[in-house]
């Protein structure tokens, strides 16, 4: 076989990784913001507990002491009745919180699911969901509230509950924002490579990267809508008098300014100082996911029993034990489109190669010659507006053209494993490397609980990684760039799936590690009988590891054949210009 010659390096030790303090001790350790936290949880605790707190009730009069400043008997005065000002600013808190809690709800549920499922799906439910987006934002709220008050007689939570309903337009907009660039990451594609449901992607990989928005806009609706709140209590419209809340004692005290003015200050700086933490809170929010994304311990996600056994039937139709002779894979005269709105550009053209069980396969090319693409649609993950538009594929000899999304996960980790070529954002960034194993084994086996940490470990031994016990509780910034793509392609083997297609594995990697995966593709090769599509712009690459090339340029294969015929005597022109633009490669002897 071809060999390439190269001189060895050593390799670089690797400093032992810092543990990462989370982003609750990077919040902890922010005076202003541990402030804020705090005021807003006395104030609450306060307002949830009035009947122990509260001297008096919020109705008991002192009519000797009308309109008193404070004293030992009334810490903060009364009003014109004699009403205990502190007792009532407690009481009256709990209207206040409950509109509040109505709305951010509202806000929070209507906001992040159809945020999340514009973001995360596009095409028309990005349409359909923009479009009510731009008509909440657009509607005039204030009116629609009023409007709300006089129908339900003036009730202010079902008031607030509308509020945040129509508030939601700009979270909406904001979570699917940040949820367009998440969807595009490594992790997330991984995560479909696996087999995951469309529902656990978004509940588990997505929801925790959106958390410091959400959070931040939650934070700062609120004091919003105690700010909305209070100014309708203001104008008298809520609960009713003799009944205390925050905007009707804030319009009494206007009232008797002149006389009393300590109670204007005083309720009014209870709401203020209480907005005041909300808006500092969100602040230290949004200072903290600022900064670089640190990670967060999961929870084992639960399994998913029904998707499971549906997968697997649908695996078990498709992939019956293949039959002697017949190709592993098969791809005829495999024709690839991505429209743009007014007609179809075919990016590849008429493809055909195959791959036997135990084959490793090159499919070589430079950058825009289709091999990723190709590669790719063998799993069905192409673009949104990509399509097949001519050829077949078969997997075992059996067609998986025009599988639906159900079919292809059943696929997807189980019998197609996929090796990305950038391992530190194939892997997510919240997760440790167990909890990322463990999900997928959770996905593709049927291993009871107990054993899967086992399992774990064994997958990471037979990726040849060190210290298994402690790279299972690592996250992913802690690893190396070679102790990543093993993670990786440990995950790609959790189904033990009869084909591996690694895509540019070995890109970024020092020449010493990316010598160690090769050798590592070559063993399992060797000790499992697996193929592999090896996907590359490396001709010493496919040299080194490969039994036959594919080569492609320009969406077309131009030559397919032994990796020896293919390097002593290439028969077409194309491939002899690669060959030559690698000044390495040397015959062997």
């Amino acid at each position: 076989m071809t060999s390439v010659a190269v001189a060895p390096l050593p390799e670089a030790p690797v400093a032992a990784p810092r543990p990462t303090r989370g982003a609750v001790a990077r919040f902890v350790r922010k005076p202003v913001p541990m402030l804020a936290l705090l005021v807003i949880a006395l104030m609450v605790l306060a307002v949830l507990f009035a009947d122990l707190l509260a001297p008096y009730g919020p109705l008991d009069q002192d009519l000797q002491n009308t309109l008193a400043g404070p004293s030992s008997a009334h810490l903060l005065g009364t009003d014109s009745l004699g009403r205990d000002v502190l007792s009532r600013l407690l009481y009256g808190g709990r209207p206040a919180l409950l509109g509040v809690v109505a709305g951010v709800a509202t806000f929070l549920v209507t906001g992040v699911v159809l945020g999340v499922l514009a973001g995360y799906f596009g095409g028309w439910t990005d349409r359909v969901v923009s479009a009510v987006a731009d008509a909440l934002i657009s509607v005039p709220g204030v009116i629609l509230v009023l409007a709300v008050l006089a129908i339900f007689n003036q009730e202010i939570t079902i008031a607030m509950a509308v509020f945040g309903f129509l508030a939601s337009g700009v979270l909406i907009r904001i979570i699917r924002s940040s949820c367009l660039s998440l969807r595009e990451e490594l992790f997330v594609a991984a995560a479909r490579v696996s087999g995951l449901s469309d529902l656990r992607i978004m509940a588990r990989h997505i929801l925790p990267g959106l958390i410091g928005p959400i959070v931040i806009q939650l934070s700062l609706f609120s004091g919003v809508a105690l700010a909305v709140q209070t100014g309708l209590g203001f104008l008298g419209l809520g609960s009713l008098p003799p009944a205390p809340t925050w905007g009707a004692m804030v319009g009494e005290a206007a009232g008797i300014m002149t006389t009393q003015g300590s109670m204007l200050f005083i309720t009014g700086g209870v709401i203020a100082l209480l907005i005041i933490a909300l808006g500092l809170f969100s602040d230290g929010v949004r200072d903290v996911t600022a900064e670089s994304r640190k990670t967060a311990r999961s929870r084992p996600a639960r399994r998913r029993r029904a998707d499971r056994a549906a997968a697997a039937a649908t695996a078990a139709e498709i992939e019956k034990p293949p039959v002697d002779g017949v190709p592993l894979l098969e791809v005829e005269n495999y024709s690839i489109g991505f429209d743009n709105g007014h007609s179809t550009v075919e990016v590849v053209k008429g493809v055909s190669f195959a791959i036997q069980p135990g084959e490793i396969l090159g499919l070589v090319g430079e950058s825009g010659s289709g091999k990723t693409v190709t590669a790719l649609s063998v799993l069905g993950l192409l673009p949104g507006n990509g399509r097949v538009t001519s050829g077949d594929l078969r997997l075992h000899g059996r067609s998986t053209c025009g599988l639906d999304e159900q079919a292809y996960r059943s696929i997807r980790g189980r019998r197609i494993g996929l090796v990305s070529q950038e391992p530190m954002v194939a892997l997510d960034p919240m997760f440790t490397v167990r909890s990322q194993l463990t999900e997928v084994l959770r996905n593709v086996t049927s291993l009871p609980r107990q054993a899967l940490r086992a399992e774990c470990v064994r997958l990471l031994e037979r990726v040849r990684l060190p210290d298994v016990e402690a790279v299972l509780e690592m996250y992913p910034h802690q690893l190396s760039g070679g102790m990543a793509q093993r993670v990786v392609i440990a995950i790609a083997l959790a189904g033990d799936p009869d084909l591996l297609i690694a895509d540019e594995p070995t890109t970024a990697l020092d020449v010493t590690v990316q010598a160690e995966i090769l050798d590592l593709l070559r063993d399992l090769r060797a000790r499992s009988g697996k193929a592999v599509l090896l996907v590359t712009h490396d001709l010493g690459v496919v040299a080194d590891v490969c039994d036959r090339a594919v080569v492609m340029s320009r969406g077309e294969v131009v030559e397919v054949a032994a990796v020896d015929d293919l390097f002593y005597a290439p028969r077409e022109q194309y491939t002899r210009r690669l060959i030559d633009s690698t000044p390495n490669l040397v015959a062997a002897p």
